[in-house]
């Protein structure tokens, strides 16, 4: 599919913002006053910033707040709802430690439950869809929340769990690569399939249905070159996990460290997301010539 920027600076940073939301909730790290304040701030930024940005993608942003309206079946929506919630929950529970220095331990574990229950339906926005194989699977919404509670370690400043959960993420993504490749052709699912013909013999395209770009060439039919494949999994995987788990573990603390430990995370975590939605192989393609394998050329 065609990675859109909006969807994944979305995807990326609302899940840190909700990630920080998480610990705030749990009491990690354990702040009051402006300290807190500045904490909240970040959480929210990118929370907050992340969802704008998805409406960036909609054909009519003015329209966003209908989405809401559709949470019994649409898991777009039921994100919106929890996402508000959260927000609402957790500014109750910042204006405690913030304004009265005062932890309202109930309502922030109710909130980092809210914030972690919104990554979910993020994730499910996509783990739901059958006519993409790669992400029709249970491990997608254990994936995003990885990125989330790892990436919200970080930002908390909590670094001896940040070193191992940045390591599991890591091992996370490594085997959702491996076993991605292979779940378009595992699915069973060709052009025969797709038409219904393939019990009078081969099936193949005459020619595409359109001669122009539409809609579904633009946003659904995108192929990376495997080469690049691999080398964008390699940064991304180099920026994710090592180089912030090096900084942590082998160098000597420093706050201007653990600032650069974020800022590669970020970095890595944006490269792996354009990944995420460049290799997923929407079902679609087929019609247009395109082969659930990554092209070579």
């Amino acid at each position: 599919m065609h990675p859109a920027p909006s969807i994944i600076a979305f995807t990326v940073l609302s899940g840190l913002g909700f990630g920080l939301l998480a610990f705030l909730g749990i009491g990690l790290p354990a702040v009051t006053g402006w300290t807190a304040f500045a904490f909240f701030a970040i959480a929210y930024s990118l929370a907050v910033g992340g969802l704008l940005a998805s409406t960036l993608h909609l054909g009519h942003p003015e329209r966003a707040h209908l989405a809401l309206t559709q949470w019994r079946s649409s898991w777009l929506s039921r994100e919106g709802v929890l996402a508000i919630a959260t927000l609402l929950v957790m500014a109750a529970y910042g204006a405690g430690l913030v304004f009265w220095e005062t932890r309202i331990a109930p309502l922030g574990w109710l909130g980092a439950a809210l914030a972690l229950a919104t990554v979910v339906a993020t994730s499910m926005i996509y783990a739901q869809l059958k006519t993409v194989p790669r992400w029709h699977h249970w491990s997608v919404p254990l994936l995003f929340l990885g990125y989330s509670i790892a990436g919200g370690a970080l930002l908390a400043g909590q670094t001896a769990l940040a070193a191992p959960l940045l390591l599991a993420l890591g091992a996370g993504q490594l085997a959702a690569w491996q076993a991605g490749d292979t779940r378009f052709s595992r699915s069973g699912t060709t052009l025969a399939t797709a038409t219904g013909l393939g019990d009078r013999g081969r099936v193949r395209s005459f020619e595409k249905p359109h001669t122009g770009s539409n809609y579904l060439t633009t946003e659904m039919v995108h192929v990376v070159a495997r080469r690049h494949s691999g080398k964008l999994r390699i940064i991304a995987f180099l920026l994710l996990t090592a180089l912030p788990w090096l900084i942590l573990v082998v160098l000597p603390f420093s706050h201007l460290l653990v600032g650069l430990a974020v800022l590669s995370h970020l970095a890595g975590a944006l490269v792996a997301r354009w990944l995420f939605f460049a290799e997923a192989e929407h079902v679609v393609g087929l019609y247009y010539g395109a082969h659930a394998p990554a092209s070579s050329s």
